[in-house]
């Protein structure tokens, strides 16, 4: 994973080529300004919710904002067991990305692993959200989801897809989770 330093430098300059104010950018990113100087300045670590918002705004790969990189496949794209793009962005969830070399994507692609916490159990979920729809496929484990006041409990072989715009949230439950997570873009990049 590229330092978080490495990405706000990123940030900063597509935004600056962009010729797009932090204000606009930060309101694009569901943040406050404050908030958004502070990802922009390496101050604070980046949510994958905050990254996916940015990526779209600035209308650049989601990789290209995390790596630097460019993905440059365009027929196929590969990834062998356990050799996608790992993202930790959230305490704890692994976000590996399985097609981060493939170029123009219409979706992101990730296996995920959620870890169980006790404290999570009965809290508050935290929600976010960003443009576009989504696809989660529950591989093993249970998975607590909330979305629009509704609570919905998942376990191996079950599926959600929903208007990822709305502010939702998930933990595992009763125990680790890891599931196919296919969000997918609101716009052709």
């Amino acid at each position: 994973m590229t330092d978080i330093k490495g990405i706000a430098q990123r940030i900063k300059g597509m935004r600056e080529i962009a010729e797009l104010s932090a204000e606009e950018t930060a309101a694009a990113a569901g943040v406050t300004t404050e908030e958004y100087l502070e990802y922009e300045s390496g101050e604070k670590d980046f949510s994958f919710t905050f990254l996916n918002n940015l990526a779209e705004k600035l209308n650049v790969d989601l990789i290209e904002l995390i790596t630097g990189e460019n993905p440059h496949l365009s027929g196929y794209s590969i990834v062998r067991k356990n050799q996608g793009l790992s993202i930790n962005r959230r305490a704890g969830f692994n976000y590996e990305h399985l097609g981060y070399r493939f170029q123009n994507k219409l979706a992101e692609c990730f296996k995920v692993t959620a870890p169980f916490r006790p404290e999570e159990q009965d809290a508050e979920i935290a929600l976010s959200s960003h443009p576009g729809q989504e696809f989660d496929y529950i591989l093993k484990g249970r998975l607590k989801f909330k979305i629009e006041g509704h609570i919905e409990f998942l376990s191996e072989g079950d599926s959600v897809f929903y208007d990822s715009s709305k502010p939702h949230g998930m933990v595992a439950y009763e125990q680790d989770c890891e599931f196919l997570a296919v969000t997918i873009h609101s716009t052709k990049k």
